[in-house]
């Protein structure tokens, strides 16, 4: 059985690639750089709970790096709509924390934006709206 690279044909399956590929990369700040990650997340671990910086390592770079590395290595359309779901349902989470957490600042409204964009450029492939 040989393995070949999918390397992106269309240009919907750039846009789709891309978005696995910042999620990946944002998996790997989240891996290799935890404390810089959740200064970046505004998040603040205590020196006495070393376990905030392992919850960064695991499950916040486990599900970036997981989710994205299988989108890059299968290419597969429903594992695009998976990744492109789940940015919008995190962009969803944070529309909730700005409208009941009186989280309406610059910051969230940019990593909103940001993940809009991640979560569309898959679903855009995916639903056939970019061949």
């Amino acid at each position: 059985m040989e393995f070949e690279f999918p390397w992106p044909m269309s240009q919907g399956e750039w846009l789709a690639w891309s978005s696995a590929v910042v999620t990946v990369l944002f998996g790997l700040i989240l891996m290799f750089l935890p404390r810089i990650s959740l200064r970046i997340l505004r998040l603040q671990p205590f020196e006495t709970k070393p376990e905030a910086v392992a919850e960064a390592r695991s499950t916040m770079s486990g599900f970036y790096l997981g989710l994205g590395l299988c989108c890059i290595l299968l290419a597969q359309p429903l594992l695009y709509m998976a990744l492109g779901f789940s940015w919008i349902l995190t962009a969803f989470g944070r529309m909730i924390s700005m409208l009941s957490d009186h989280g309406n600042k610059p910051y969230n409204w940019i990593w909103l934006l940001v993940a809009l964009v991640l979560g569309a450029l898959p679903l855009t492939f995916t639903f056939g709206l970019v061949p």
